[in-house]
């Protein structure tokens, strides 16, 4: 009776090694849930992003705003009878002390 007590929990032992450590062990399961949560996540800012993409698209193909503020910002064009001003501020001074 003692020698089946001692083979049992041999193979239990066993049986717990593999559910820990072996393949497609419990660990490697917690790993797999960790990755899918960070391409989870990377999904989203891409989501994201891609979305304001495809709002600006938008309004360039439909509206002439957004195409005058890129001219504006982009190649520093101005509508006829504007008034272009250039501000420049003073290079801030160095304390020689």
């Amino acid at each position: 009776m003692r020698l089946l007590w001692i083979i049992l929990l041999i193979i239990f032992a066993l049986l717990q090694q593999r559910l820990w450590f072996g393949k497609n062990s419990i660990r490697d399961a917690v790993s797999v849930h960790d990755r899918v949560a960070v391409q989870a996540e990377a999904n989203n800012r891409l989501q994201q992003r891609n979305e304001l993409m495809y709002a600006e698209i938008n309004d360039l193909r439909n509206g002439n705003e957004a195409i005058e503020e890129r001219a504006r910002n982009e190649l520093g064009m101005i509508k006829q009878g504007e008034t272009f001003y250039r501000i420049i501020e003073s290079p801030k001074q160095v304390n020689n002390e």
